[in-house]
């Protein structure tokens, strides 16, 4: 694993991908790399205008890639549906999904179903995805991956089974937190599933450590209206904007961990794959909070998870 780069990933020839959040960032590396290895990549995207551009951009840098644009909206049950139908329809199979998108520590909000949107996004769209997604990723097994973003943020806090939404008291770091614990119990309990059932899918995580992108940006003009919160806000970009250039580094290398989890050879179920130094480095395995194994809290919030969604991974048994 050491020194792993882009160029050490295998031939993707005849694998189809879908990467969710891939019209910039992590997730535009993450798609690119994949299609300059030869596979097919769904660009799962909520914006129309820039998933078009990220495809225009994609066929640019690799001439030849097959990579296409479908629109999904994880902050919209429906239309997660939509894209799994969508899906379906146009492919046989799926071999790699990529649970890349998210949002970050913005202010208290709810997704079109009701739920607190970090939460909502970050972990049930991506819930709901999978199961709807997982005939299609069984009928490629064995050789399937899935693969799902977390964050070292998920040491700010373990998952409140009473409070999901964090309605009681919300910080929105702390929530940012507890979705990517929970985007961590998810990967935990659908391995054991997985295995339970005698599947050959692969469910492992991944973080980037502290990358350059604008999920980060976008993070930092959380403020009211008083100066206090304006100066706040000031202080927080100009921090980001030190902290970018100084300790992060570039969306590409913050790609590389997601990609060898999704295809060096050898990752196995429940693997945590992050950048060797933490902020940043060649992806090894990662430190990650005892909670974040939990078997009954991960039975837990699966329960929950399919209630919520509607969704239940029937085709898996136990």
């Amino acid at each position: 694993m050491a020194g792993w780069r882009a160029s050490d990933i295998p031939d993707q020839s005849g694998r189809t991908a879908v990467v969710t959040g891939a019209n910039s960032g992590i997730g535009y590396f993450t798609a690119l790399e994949l299609a300059r290895r030869g596979a097919s990549v769904v660009l799962a995207c909520r914006s129309a205008a820039r998933g078009r551009a990220a495809e225009v951009r994609l066929r640019t840098e690799v001439p030849g890639a097959k990579v296409e644009f479908m629109p999904l909206d994880l902050a919209d049950l429906a239309t997660v549906r939509e894209f799994a139908a969508a899906y379906a329809q146009r492919h046989g199979t799926l071999d790699l999904l990529v649970n890349n998108a998210g949002v970050m520590a913005l202010p208290f909000g709810r997704t079109a179903d009701g739920f607190e949107t970090q939460f909502g996004v970050n972990h049930l769209g991506h819930f709901a995805l999978t199961g709807l997604l997982l005939p299609r990723l069984l009928a490629a097994a064995p050789g399937a991956r899935i693969v799902s973003l977390s964050s070292g943020f998920h040491m700010f806090g373990d998952v409140d089974h009473t409070d999901l939404d964090s309605e009681r008291n919300y910080r929105r770091w702390i929530a940012y937190g507890r979705s990517k614990t929970a985007n961590l119990l998810f990967v935990h309990e659908l391995a054991r599933r997985l295995a339970a059932a005698g599947s050959g899918i692969v469910a492992a995580s991944a973080h980037p450590g502290y990358a350059s992108t604008n999920l980060h940006v976008a993070a930092a003009p959380q403020a009211g209206t008083t100066l206090g919160s304006r100066i706040a806000v000031a202080a927080n970009s100009l921090g980001i904007a030190v902290g970018n250039g100084v300790i992060a580094q570039s969306a590409a290398s913050g790609a590389l961990p997601a990609l060898y989890a999704a295809t060096a050879p050898g990752v196995g179920p429940d693997e945590f794959i992050g950048p060797r130094f933490g902020f940043r480095g060649a992806p090894a395995r990662s430190r990650r909070a005892k909670w974040t194994l939990d078997d009954k809290s991960g039975e837990r919030l699966w329960a929950a998870s399919e209630k919520l969604t509607g969704v239940s991974y029937a085709s898996l048994s136990r």
